[in-house]
């Protein structure tokens, strides 16, 4: 059950036939071209409520991404 949408990008160029290139965070190692189908116009929400911090990037340790957990809900 992954974020569908991890954060807001810049782009930082149109290469055309709707393809963008994004200003990806530096540790990630993926490709950093994507077609307009995969991405979606960052809004502002309507009320303050709405406005959700993102969670915080995993520690990467031994190449595996590892979190560390504040709290456990039932």
């Amino acid at each position: 059950m992954d974020h569908k949408r991890y954060r807001s990008f810049r782009i930082s160029k149109d290469i055309g036939q709707g393809a963008f290139q994004l200003e990806l965070l530096e540790k990630w190692i993926i490709h950093n071209m994507f077609n307009k189908d995969l991405l979606t116009q960052c809004k502002e929400p309507h009320y303050k409520r709405q406005n959700v911090e993102s969670a915080p990037p995993p520690t990467i340790v031994n190449e595996e991404e590892k979190y560390e957990v504040e709290e456990i809900r039932k």
